[in-house]
């Protein structure tokens, strides 16, 4: 499917992922290094703010898209009209002529997560998860591993200066999209917004993160249409018991020639097991 056309006014939209600094090391002397930045980023929609999200700040108009997105506050990108992002005051405006009578009702119904930091959801997170029905996939034990192998050419800023989690989607051992942030849960709303407004079918994906699997990344995913989920982070137990309600073959601890499924183990085919 062709992406939706909609217009992205950008002021300022690109900034530096990381800037140069020096420390001490153990030894005591003074050696160059980068640190991650991170920027504030005010969301509106329809000029009425949502949230303050805390970015490196690489795609701000997919992170808000995807975040609004996810959290129930839009639904239909056809009538999206415009994302203007500035940094001259660090915000994100994004303008639909989609009903959004129900706004100050979601607005006034949340509730503090686990995401990265202090995350926060609200009144429309939830709505249609039940109603998700993804497919059942098929993966090889050796398709997993090409697919970690080539993990590692990503993770630039990580590599850089560290302090970001990283989230990819994945066809096989291909990896078609990444994207960093200081947070795990704004990469994965980022990937959603591009899915989104380009239209792009889940179904035969894997969904990679750096960070653990909790409950709202679960729903994230299973909201973006995508059956496996790859972590080299642990997941949690209201993470997995959704992961096994949605149908979501998870596997955690990834990492080398390691991996721990946790629900949908039937869905692998172990065609390259490890020597011992």
């Amino acid at each position: 499917m062709n992406p939706l056309s909609i217009n992205l006014v950008k002021t300022r939209a690109e900034v530096p992922l990381t800037i140069a600094v020096t420390a001490v090391n153990e030894n005591g002397e003074v050696v160059d290094k980068h640190v991650a930045c991170e920027r504030p980023l005010t969301v509106y929609l329809n000029w009425r703010p949502i949230v303050t999200l805390m970015t490196l700040g690489a795609r701000p108009e997919a992170l808000a898209l995807g975040y609004l997105k996810n959290q129930g506050f839009i639904t239909d990108a056809k009538q999206l009209e415009s994302v203007i992002v500035d940094w001259d005051v660090n915000s994100a405006a994004i303008i639909t002529t989609e009903q959004t009578e129900n706004l100050e009702q979601q607005l006034s119904e949340k509730t503090v997560t686990t995401g990265c930091g202090q995350g926060t959801v609200f009144g429309g997170f939830m709505d249609g998860v039940e109603d998700i029905k993804l497919p059942t996939p098929q993966i090889k034990q050796s398709t997993l591993y090409s697919l970690l192998k080539n993990i590692n050419e990503y993770n630039d800023t990580y590599k850089n200066a560290g302090a970001v989690h990283g989230c990819g989607i994945c066809h096989e051992d291909q990896i078609l999209n990444f994207v960093e942030d200081v947070g795990r849960h704004n990469a994965v709303d980022t990937l959603a917004g591009e899915m989104w407004i380009n239209q792009q079918d889940g179904a035969d994906k894997v969904f990679y993160t750096t960070g653990r699997l909790t409950s709202e990344m679960v729903i994230k995913v299973a909201k973006m249409g995508i059956p496996v989920l790859l972590s080299r982070s642990g997941v949690t137990q209201m993470g997995l018991e959704l992961a096994q309600k949605l149908g979501i073959t998870t596997i955690a601890r990834a990492k080398g020639r390691h991996f721990l499924i946790y629900n949908g183990s039937e869905t692998i085919e172990f065609d390259a097991p490890s020597k011992r």
